[in-house]
């Protein structure tokens, strides 16, 4: 089984969130910071990592996911 990692991503300013899911957090930040990945990323550069958890497997991970992208940003 693959762990699977839940992140949150801000700008600069905290002003835009972006949440994803990864098996590899390290290298997702990497991609993040250097200005690659999704159109989103690159246009809000939400290039902070501001919150992670961690999953024992990709399926937790992408449930929790799906979850925190319903919860309101107040939330977040």
């Amino acid at each position: 089984m693959k762990r699977g990692f839940v992140y949150i991503m801000a700008n600069k300013y905290n002003t835009v969130l972006y949440t994803g899911v990864t098996g590899d957090l390290c290298g997702r930040v990497h991609k993040h910071k250097s200005g690659e990945g999704s159109g989103f990323t690159i246009k809000y550069k939400t290039t902070k990592l501001v919150w992670y958890d961690e999953y024992p497997r990709m399926r937790d991970a992408i449930e929790a996911e799906k979850k925190i992208k319903k919860w309101k940003r107040k939330w977040k």
